[in-house]
């Protein structure tokens, strides 16, 4: 018998939640956990008051909410992924003599744990430990447009959840919205003078073992420079997929490495 039953059944409640492939309804959440009805409404009140889940009232279903997202993406700031990242972004600057970086989604911010950059390339704001806009970063983008809307709108429920930068890029939910389909359809994320005027950046999302975007690398290139990245970012998206398709595989196959079995509602 546990000594602290509410904390048993919080976490229960969010492990079955994080399992799911969707929101659910608060009476499977009671009937699956065998609690009493009055009892998981009043442990999920507390934890939406907190941030842990979020309530759709039109769907009348509970998912898991920012806080829990930010818990788990903390882990995924360890060493196990940056060790695994470094190598394969090492090989790609060598291979394209361009920067990349690789980032994890920490609420509306991605947070950057690799910086591999290139000789004779600008100096990029994304150093190691550096947060920036997920919605104006390629690779925060390539990150939203692999979670669920629902999840989406909660870290953008309005106007004052856009940061602006250099005056361009989403800054309400619909244009956000209709970018990250944008993103959805093409497989990688773009940017152009969004976070720093005169870069632009190419974003693919890397999955972790249950699908869900555990991080995600990012290219940027001057778009002065008239290459053939700033003309056609096909082939380059297409280096970046296998990059972060053998990260993802490293990261299935190496379970400290797995920023977590967190699945957001």
């Amino acid at each position: 018998m546990s000594k602290a039953p509410a904390a048993q059944q919080t976490l229960r409640m969010l492990t079955f939640l994080a399992r799911q492939r969707g929101p659910v309804a608060a009476a499977r959440i009671a009937e699956a956990l065998e609690l009493p009805r009055s009892t998981a409404y009043q442990l999920l009140a507390e934890m939406q008051r907190q941030g842990y889940v979020v309530h759709l009232p039109e769907d009348r279903r509970w998912g898991l909410g920012v806080a829990a997202f930010e818990l788990s993406s903390g882990y995924a700031r360890h060493e196990p992924l940056s060790r695994l990242g470094r190598p394969l972004l090492a090989a790609l600057v060598d291979e394209i003599g361009e920067s990349a970086h690789l980032a994890v989604l920490h609420g509306r911010d991605v947070l950057y744990i690799v910086e591999e950059r290139a000789p004779r390339r600008p100096h990029l704001v994304s150093d190691v430990g550096v947060r920036l806009p997920a919605q104006l970063a390629a690779t925060g983008r390539a990150m939203l447009a692999q979670l669920p809307r629902h999840q989406v709108r909660a870290l953008f429920p309005d106007r004052t959840a856009f940061v602006d930068r250099t005056g361009v890029g989403p800054s309400r939910y619909s244009e956000l919205r209709r970018l990250l389909d944008d993103i959805a359809r093409h497989g990688f994320a773009t940017e152009n003078g969004e976070i720093t005027p005169g870069l632009a950046s190419v974003g693919v999302a890397v999955t972790d073992h249950v699908g869900w975007p555990a991080a995600s690398i990012a290219v940027t290139f001057e778009t002065g420079r008239g290459d053939a990245h700033a003309a056609d970012l096909a082939p380059l998206a297409g280096r970046l997929s296998k990059v972060a398709d053998e990260l993802s595989r490293r990261i299935r196959g190496n379970p400290l490495a797995r920023p977590s079995s967190v699945e957001l509602g």
